[in-house]
């Protein structure tokens, strides 16, 4: 699944393929793909837009347009795939961008869950799964006394509350494993044991972890590649998922993978112990 730092990368590739193109045509393959308004307005709203920026929330992206923002969220497989010129569709191929110029952008998605919502002008950060996320995991807007009341009134492990976009947005499991090694804390800890030391190591394990698979253009799980179809590299830089079995590059004790809260979870039971 794409998370924050693929969901950047894509949004800084489709800055640098399609910004300033404007819309001939829209077809729309797998109408569900489409939020609101109803299809054919969707389709007849985008003609003779201009794109003037792509920005993103969380794991949304938006793309502002001349008179509209329209909200994406790619979900588990969605991705934008950009061609100069017509190109052949396939079966995962569901919603077609024509610009004026002739090039095109797609909407791929094998799975079939993202969604496209196409709002007013400049209201696309009032949606409503954008209003219910977190602060974004920067140093800027992600404070840590907030962060701490937010963990002492949990008493649900600390994994899954991470997972939880209304604490801090975009996490995935990738990075919520990366997290709490780093920080070392177990996946099962309750929120609420935390002290206030650990808290502030855990904020800084996020801001870190996720600035760096930023420039590092996220990380590529089987086939998911950006919108210049290139893949991220971080998963060369992964000190625990998918590592099960490896040694800890910290103390050296395999690395072991359970369930937490029915997502497979990848942890050092040295470095990471829970407190009871």
């Amino acid at each position: 699944m794409p998370e924050l730092p693929e969901v950047e990368t894509v949004r800084r590739g489709l800055v640098s393929l399609v910004l300033g193109k404007t819309i001939r045509e829209v077809d729309v393959l797998w109408p569900r793909i489409i939020e609101s308004p109803e299809v054919d307005q969707f389709r007849n709203d985008l003609v003779g837009e201009t794109i003037e920026s792509v920005g993103r929330r969380g794991k949304y992206l938006i793309f502002h347009f001349t008179h509209y923002d329209m909200v994406s969220h790619l979900r588990m497989e969605g991705k934008y795939e950009y061609f100069p010129e017509a190109t052949p569709l396939d079966k995962h191929s569901h919603v077609r961008f024509i610009f004026t110029d002739g090039s095109e952008l797609i909407y791929h998605d094998v799975r079939k869950f993202g969604r496209m919502s196409l709002m007013k002008k400049d209201s696309g950060l009032e949606y409503k799964g954008i209003q219910q996320l977190g602060p974004e995991p920067t140093e800027e807007t992600f404070d840590v006394d907030e962060f701490e009341r937010r963990l002492n009134k949990a008493h649900t492990m600390i994994k899954p509350l991470l997972l939880n976009q209304k604490i801090v947005a975009g996490l995935g499991n990738i990075y919520v494993d990366e997290v709490l090694w780093l920080a070392k804390i177990h996946p099962e800890q309750p929120a609420n044991t935390l002290s206030r030391e650990e808290i502030e190591v855990l904020h800084q394990a996020i801001i870190a972890v996720i600035a760096k698979a930023k420039e590092a253009g996220g990380t590529t799980i089987r086939t998911y590649l950006n919108a210049l179809g290139e893949a991220g590299h971080f998963q060369q830089e992964l000190n625990v998922y998918g590592q099960t079995g490896q040694p800890c590059p910290r103390c050296g004790t395999p690395i072991a993978k359970m369930k937490v809260a029915q997502r497979g979870t990848h942890y050092c039971p040295h470095c990471q112990q829970l407190k009871r």
